[in-house]
């Protein structure tokens, strides 16, 4: 195939085989407008890449099928499903329950990109592999997100993955933003000229063909259509009237009138093929037999060029069959889908024949509606939200009763608001309005407008919003108040109660009127009760409820089935955190990985981000800042991946206990900037620790008092420490005080070894330095060590040791000091507590003893995400066993081993394990 004036665009997909070729895999959208040659340059990719080796895969979007779910990816997966069998079985479980060939819960949508990159990368192990994705803004929406998952993860595959679209802008397109692109731009005059030339074979009139030319804007296909839709004597004539029409349109024009030319049947048979997707001949004939139409039929269309049937049904162009199917006159279009329900076989394609008897009805139709609900509940199944959404909303168009219809409009709202869209869903909410609701599916409506604020603008509003809905719910529908409840309170705690606002004492107040939990009450129920105590009476007296409330969380199974698992499931982190609240760190860390668990094992990526990030908070307490730091690698990864907003609150904490100068400046800036809800607690509790680590106290305890009044409880209880600290470092020991009362309060009411430790050891932190007190302080420090060292919280150990430590040595005990700086100095270097050890390594120095100095591990020349891998490895892991917790491809791993190799010096895995 020559393709005039693409001298550019050949080069870049000839580069994308290439380079696939050569082992490393790449992604290529390309841009342009229709008819613009997009179709031709995958063609030419097709062509060139067959001989060199490449199975070569392509999946078309269709309009008439953006409703069906995973229809494009069905194209894309169906050929290569030999490979499957070696998928890890929750990828296997998933790609299959989305294609409609297993059971099983709904899979995660990433879940099923994740299982798609590893089948196109096994294929490709077996040769390399070029998928091609044409008029990708005709993708349904779930088949869209799944191939740009898989282009932003592909690494070092034999694989080259080409898209075509018409924009990056529209719903479908926008998917698509961010990777790497070409844009086709108009063909140049004399290119033009040249491209006309070679298609007319009549002469042409100098003054109409710089017209043509002129009019079709640079648009190859406008120029190669010209000569089927005009007359010899029509190109000759220097005064021809010309068309008003942009080149698409013209060429859309040009199809409408082909197809207009074509005998009756002819034309039927042609309007059912663009209505019919699949490219199943045995379909298409099938439905033309219910209409009557003879098989001779299609000889027109083919010699028109309008029509190709063989293996399979095809077009000339995606033009060409949205030309025809939107020329169509509405009835003409009815009568088409009408026959393919008749020729779908209801068992083995029940939603493709919904979808079509949906299409063919005009006005409304009950039996066809619910059938068109019943496809919807199989799409959401299979993890098709947007998809179920546009069958719900197409089966509210169709219900005759005004009940049902709005019931079916909040039905598709929360469809589409699951899949993403608020804007739909919204939209969606406005027609329910429209019709007759009742009361509680008023009440349903606030609700899902006050969530759908919530996660779109997490603003201040949200939260009345949410207890406005909650307060509705409760005589109408008590367990959904409840839950609407906890929802307006964790709103209130993660957005914080700006002056005016609703804040989460507010929520806890008016949640006292709650209606009363069903018997035996849930976990979240009892959460809810105790959180509300915990606002409203304060945490020491709610330490009793709270206790209740996680034994509950403590047999949750996250392997479980049903609506308890899904209950449960989705409060694990606000147990969690209400855990750390009460200074509980091993039931707060028991629930934050059993949350991972659960999220991984459902194969829940868009949950997954914040997942990690939590248990990251902890293990930085703990720590254990490699593992940490791994984990928000990973969460970032697995963000960028999946759109999600990443969250930065590990990092923040890994910055102030690290204390490397460009983490302490990023920290400061981001406390200043973000001093609002749960992230500005975290971020002022980081700024605390990273000023008492590096000796501005009072700083610290600015930062500190700020943290305290954080709506996130966890936060408030760990601040109380640093505030301590700060304060009586800083000569401000009257507002130490506040802080050692309530860290005295609530380690007597909880009794727990952090709480007792952190309190123990600000009670030391108080005592005069004079003689006669020399024997508490003493014995408080040493209780703080022993309390601490009963927990997991070494970051938090190793600080009593260092605090006991410059205590004994201001006082000349040298000796003593030594042996609890020489402790802490220690811990802080294993754990990369940078600005914690060089304190301990000035005081070790002030009492005579030079600290032993430690070079770089020898890791410290990987990335985080490099550091994760070996990590991994070195534990053992397979690279398919890593690929899968990384969301990468095998190969990717083993191209990511290479370079650590290089970088360590080694050449091997039992190598790796001994150096790490």
């Amino acid at each position: 195939m020559h393709l005039v004036g693409r001298t550019s665009e050949l080069q870049a997909v000839e580069q994308v085989l290439g380079e696939a070729l050569s082992g490393r895999s790449r992604a290529l959208v390309v841009l342009g407008e229709a008819g613009i040659g997009k179709t031709a340059l995958l063609d030419h990719a097709a062509d060139v890449a067959a001989p060199a080796g490449f199975t070569v895969v392509r999946v078309v979007g269709h309009e008439s099928e953006q409703q069906l779910a995973f229809a494009g990816l069905h194209q894309l997966c169906a050929p290569l499903m030999e490979h499957a069998h070696v998928l890890p079985t929750p990828q296997r479980t998933a790609l299959d329950v989305a294609l409609g060939r297993g059971s099983g819960p709904t899979p995660d949508l990433f879940l099923v990109g994740l299982a798609t990159l590893s089948l196109l990368a096994e294929s490709a192990e077996h040769g390399p592999l070029l998928c091609l994705v044409d008029d990708g803004s005709l993708l349904d929406v779930a088949s869209a997100q799944v191939i740009a998952f898989v282009a932003r993860r592909l690494a070092a595959e034999r694989l080259a993955l080409i898209i075509a679209t018409r924009e990056l802008t529209d719903e479908r397109g926008s998917h698509f933003a961010g990777l790497r692109s070409h844009t086709i731009h108009p063909l140049g005059d004399s290119d033009a000229r040249a491209l006309l030339a070679s298609t007319v074979r009549t002469p042409i009139g100098d003054v109409l063909r710089d017209r043509v030319v002129a009019e079709a804007r640079g648009n190859p296909l406008a120029l190669l259509e010209l000569p089927r839709t005009a007359r010899a004597s029509q190109l000759a004539s220097e005064l021809a009237v010309p068309v008003p029409l942009t080149a698409p349109r013209r060429v859309e024009e040009a199809y409408r009138q082909r197809a207009a030319a074509l005998p009756q049947d002819s034309r039927r048979l042609l309007l059912v093929a663009t209505a019919e997707p699949t490219g199943d001949p045995v379909l298409l004939w099938a439905a033309a037999a219910h209409l009557g139409i003879r098989p001779d039929a299609a000889a027109a269309a083919e010699d028109a060029g309008l029509l190709e049937i063989g293996s399979r049904v095809s077009f000339p162009h995606p033009l060409a069959r949205s030309a025809v199917y939107g020329g169509a006159h509405p009835a003409d279009r009815r009568q088409a889908h009408d026959a393919l329900a008749h020729a779908v076989d209801t068992r083995t394609d029940p939603d493709r024949r919904a979808w079509h008897r949906a299409n063919a009805i005009l006005g409304t139709d009950e039996t066809v509606a619910a059938e068109s609900v019943a496809a919807a509940e199989r799409a959401i199944a299979r993890g098709g939200f947007a998809d179920a959404a546009a069958l719900l909303e197409r089966a509210t168009e169709l219900t005759p009763d005004p009940g049902v219809r709005a019931g079916r409009a909040i039905l598709a709202a929360q469809a589409m608001h699951e899949a993403g869209a608020p804007d739909q869903a919204l939209r969606l909410l406005a027609v329910a309005e429209e019709g007759s609701l009742d009361d509680l599916d008023r009440a349903r409506v606030s609700l899902y407008r006050a969530m759908i604020d919530f996660d779109t603008t997490s603003g201040d509003g949200a939260p009345a919003r949410l207890l406005e809905a909650a307060e509705t719910l409760a005589p109408l529908d008590p367990a959904r108040s409840r839950e609407a409840y906890l929802l307006a309170l964790n709103s209130a705690v993660v957005v914080g109660g700006a002056p005016g606002h609703v804040s989460a004492e507010d929520v806890a107040a008016a949640a006292r009127h709650a209606p009363a939990p069903l018997s035996p009450p849930e976990p979240a129920d009892l959460l809810l009760d105790a959180l509300v105590s915990a606002y409203t009476n304060g945490l020491a007296d709610a330490v009793t409820e709270i206790g209740h409330a996680l034994s509950a969380f403590e047999p949750y199974d996250p392997a479980g089935e049903g609506p308890l698992h899904e209950r449960t499931g989705r409060w694990l982190v606000l147990a969690a955190r209400t855990a750390g609240a009460v200074l509980d760190d091993q039931t707060t860390h028991r629930l934050l990985r059993r949350n991972v668990e659960r999220v991984r094992g459902a194969g829940s990526l868009t949950a997954l981000p914040p997942a990690l990030i939590h248990l990251a908070c902890v293990l930085v307490l703990r720590g254990d800042f490699a593992k940490a730091a791994d984990l928000a690698a990973e969460s970032r990864a697995v963000a960028r991946a999946t759109g999600v907003v990443p969250l930065a609150s590990a990092d923040l904490l890994l910055a102030a206990w690290r204390g490397r100068e460009d983490d302490a400046s990023r920290l400061s800036a981001t406390s200043v900037a973000d001093d609002a809800g749960a992230a500005g607690g975290v971020a002022q509790y980081a700024l605390a620790v990273s000023r008492n680590a590096s000796g501005d106290y009072a700083g610290a305890a600015d930062a500190a008092v700020r943290a305290s009044r954080s709506p996130e409880l966890f936060v408030r209880s760990l601040a109380l420490h640093e505030l301590a600290e700060g304060a009586v470092r800083g000569a401000r020991r009257d507002d130490a005080l506040p802080a050692l009362h309530e860290l005295t309060v609530l380690s007597s009411a909880c009794g727990t070894p952090m709480a007792r430790g952190l309190a123990a050891l600000a009670r030391a932190l108080l005592v005069d330095d004079s003689a006669a007190d020399a024997g508490t302080a003493e014995d408080h420090y040493r209780e703080a060590i022993d309390q601490l060292g009963a927990t997991r919280m070494a970051a938090h150990l190793a600080r009593a040791h260092l605090l006991h430590g410059e205590w004994l040595r201001r006082r000349g005990q040298r000796q003593a000091a030594r042996k609890e700086l020489r402790i802490a100095h220690e811990s802080f270097v294993a754990m990369g507590a940078a600005v914690f050890a060089e304190r301990a390594a000035r005081e070790l120095r002030a009492t005579g003893e030079h600290p032993r100095a430690h070079g770089a591990g020898p890791s410290t020349a990987l990335t985080d995400h490099e550091r994760h891998i070996a990590r991994l490895v070195a534990a053992g892991a397979t690279s398919r066993e890593v690929a899968a917790e990384l969301f990468l491809s095998p190969r990717t791993i083993e191209a990511h081993l290479r370079n650590i190799y290089r970088k360590l010096g080694i050449t091997s895995r039992r190598q790796l394990r001994e150096l790490l």
